[in-house]
């Protein structure tokens, strides 16, 4: 499984990204995509909408299923993937390349409860 260390990830399988302008990426882990298998469809959220963190946010949908994407921190959505929402099977090529939104998160030392790698590598694997 491709848990890259420079990430931190959700239970609920989301990774996130640092940007150098307090903005985070998020998209869906390696594990995740592999267990939802070919993807079809991406609903992203709009840009300006705030969430809570944990709220549902985005859809994907698989040939299998459909999921709901979560938000790992509080904050307003500030970019939506909008090239992957037209060509999906993205995530599928890479899922640490194929970014679904940007967050401005409400409070930046929020991401430090997420997991690092090797705590999500362990959570994965149950």
């Amino acid at each position: 499984m491709n848990t890259p260390e420079n990430l931190k990830y959700t239970e609920t399988h989301e990774w996130v990204g640092s940007a150098a302008d307090g903005t985070l990426a998020v998209g869906i882990t390696d594990h995740a995509q592999e267990v939802l298998g070919d993807i079809v469809f991406l609903e992203l959220p709009q840009p300006g909408k705030r969430y809570a963190q944990g709220e549902a946010c985005a859809v994907i949908e698989s040939v299998k299923a459909a999921s709901d994407i979560y938000m790992p921190v509080a904050g307003v959505v500030v970019a939506a993937n909008e090239a992957l929402a037209k060509s999906p099977e993205q995530v599928n090529a890479d899922a640490y390349a194929a970014w679904m939104f940007r967050i401005k998160p409400d409070n930046a030392a929020d991401s430090g409860s997420l997991m690092d790698a090797a705590a999500y590598a362990g959570h994965a694997a149950k």
